[in-house]
């Protein structure tokens, strides 16, 4: 299972995949926007498992992004989670609504990264 994160930001993309690679997801696939993950997704289909993006992003944002996953049928049962600054209770719903599974608000720790990927995943301890 592949896992794709989408951040505008190199740093961000890093410190997720550097905390994957610890947690022991290794096969992990990255774009810095939502134009670039589509296309990515488009030649991966049947192999990732898990989004996990950011929202706000040039060229398609993440939000643009979770929509236009949840239209696609290969990709509408993968969980997706939302990384971003944006913590207001009103973002949260609006995510949500668009498809997201779970949410976290930067900066976060190795462990709610962790637990809000189990969760997504239905891993319990």
């Amino acid at each position: 299972m592949k896992i794709m994160v989408v951040d505008d930001s190199s740093t961000m993309r890093r410190i997720i995949k550097n905390t994957l690679n610890r947690l022991g997801y290794k096969d992990l696939l990255e774009a810095a926007d939502g134009v670039e993950a589509w296309e990515v997704m488009q030649r991966h289909k049947d192999e990732i498992g898990v989004l996990i993006t950011d929202w706000n992003m040039p060229n398609m944002n993440g939000l643009e992004l979770v929509k236009k996953v949840r239209s696609d049928s290969a990709f509408e049962d993968i969980p997706i989670i939302m990384v971003t600054t944006e913590g207001g209770k009103a973002e949260v719903i609006t995510a949500l609504k668009a498809g997201v599974n779970n949410y976290i608000v930067k900066p976060f720790t190795p462990q709610v990264l962790k637990e809000k990927l189990e969760a997504v995943l239905g891993i319990s301890d």
